[in-house]
Order: structure tokens, then sequence, then C-alpha cells
């Protein structure tokens, strides 16, 4: 079993950062594949960003890439998610995802196991 707790959502004015936390408990953090995905109102959740076990590959959905950034420190089980340039587009909850069958980085949500309550992101233009 794996929890996953997510924080650092907000408000914050278009063209401003933000940075999210997921930090999780209950299972050998480093051998497993972490994402995020966001779900916006009245939208299907997408997929954001996803990091291998290691840290040493990712993947980034095109809408986000070049100003968002996942890394993560296995040292303390957390994943982070690095916003910069926010659009208010990117409005959305977002959610962190464990993939603990594999450490390598994916972007679709069946791969998925465990998944955060979500925080909140809402930018304002």
């Amino acid at each position: 079993q794996v929890q996953l707790v997510e924080s650092g959502g907000g408000l914050v004015q278009a063209g401003g950062s933000l940075r999210l936390s997921c930090t999780a408990s209950g299972r050998t953090f480093s051998r497993t594949g972490m994402g995020w995905f966001r779900q916006a109102p009245g939208k299907e959740r997408e997929f954001v960003a996803s990091i291998s076990g290691s840290g040493g590959r990712t993947l980034y959905a095109e809408s986000v890439k070049d100003r968002f950034t996942i890394s993560r420190d296995n040292a303390m089980n957390t994943v982070y998610l690095q916003m910069n340039s926010l659009k208010p587009e990117d409005t959305a909850v977002y959610y962190c995802a464990a993939d603990t069958l594999g450490d390598v980085p994916r972007t679709s949500q069946r791969f998925y196991e465990y998944w955060g309550q979500g925080t909140q992101v809402t930018v304002s233009s």
C-alpha cells in the first residue's frame, strides 16, 4: 500500500510560479515511477509529467514542456513539480500518482495504482 499526500497548490497570477510536492509512504520509493496529472473543471484528467524511480528519465506533456519541471528526492520520499510561467489554462486540481510495477516514466493513467487526494492550482489572468 502506498499513501500519497500532495501540497503546494494555491492561487497565483499568470506568469507566476508554484512548486507542488508529493510525499509517499509505504513502499521503496526509489523503485517507483511517479507522475503528475491534472483535471480542469469539465475536462478529463490528463497527463502532466512523470519521472523514473532513479530520477534519470522524465516525460512531459507538450502543453507544459519548458515551463514545468518534475524532480524527486528519494531520501525524502518526495516528488516535486516546479511550475513556472503559469497560464490561466493551467488551472486544475493536480494529482500525483505512483506506478509501483515499474520505475520508468509513463504517460498513461492506467499504469498508476495509487493516487493522492489532489491539490488545487488556480491561475488568475
